[in-house]
């Protein structure tokens, strides 16, 4: 699971630990997936929306002690 952090229009800013994200109509939507699925499905579950025209951008923290947390995630 990776941590993404979302900047917003009106300045504000928030962190999530989730697995991906993907557009649904006018939101943005992120999910935690289950790790030997590994793709957005009907299983996935969602942790966050927020209207898309409200991001200004999403970044993912990718510093190793993320990553490593990752490969555990993935190999239990």
């Amino acid at each position: 699971m990776g941590t993404f952090t979302i900047a917003l229009a009106d300045g504000t800013s928030e962190e999530l630990k989730c697995d991906a994200y993907q557009q649904e109509g006018s939101l943005t939507t992120f999910f935690s997936v289950d790790s030997s699925r590994q793709v957005i499905d009907s299983w996935s579950i969602r942790l966050a929306s927020y209207r898309t025209n409200d991001i200004v951008s999403i970044r993912r923290d990718t510093s190793p002690v993320c990553d490593r947390q990752r490969e555990l995630a993935i190999a239990s």
